[in-house]
């Protein structure tokens, strides 16, 4: 099967799901962020106590903070929270590009077939599913590492 046939026929489970990070509504936003950082990650899904995503607190939304009240950080994520785009594991891969596109995501919750969180996806994962059907064509390269060779090749 091609590309194309792939990505419509096999399921989000297939991609490289991550560890989502979550955290619950009264969580205070400062703190979201320093969990945001610690991880290296773009966002923070809110939860309820029965693990459903209630939303998502990530960069752009802290960027309004900052920009427009800074004062905001010591207020609770659920105060500044966005819908949440969410596919279940179970969905077609296809479906994780329709929602980033009609959302304009990078960052989409994965859920199982109770609503409730297991995971991440998004930008990362399908260029790793990309990159994974084409591996003579694409090179990828873990962000942070150098570009060039440490040490010189050949005579």
């Amino acid at each position: 099967m091609g590309l194309q046939e792939n990505i419509r026929t096999e399921p989000v489970a297939s991609l490289k799901i991550r560890d989502a990070l979550t955290v619950t509504a009264a969580t205070v936003v400062r703190d979201a962020v320093q969990l945001m950082r610690d991880r290296n990650l773009g966002c923070v899904f809110v939860i309820d106590e029965d693990r459903k995503p209630k939303g998502i607190f990530n960069e752009s939304i802290l960027n309004e903070i900052l920009a427009h009240n800074p004062s905001a950080m010591e207020e609770t994520v659920e105060k500044h929270l966005a819908r949440c785009p969410w596919v279940r594991s179970t969905d077609p891969i296809a479906d994780v590009l329709e929602a980033m596109q009609l959302k304009n995501v990078r960052f989409l919750c994965v859920v199982d077939e109770q609503d409730r969180v297991v995971g991440v996806t998004g930008q990362r994962g399908l260029m790793e599913f990309v990159a994974d059907h084409f591996p003579d064509q694409v090179m990828v390269q873990r962000v942070g590492q150098s570009s060039c060779l440490s040490d010189r090749e050949g005579a």
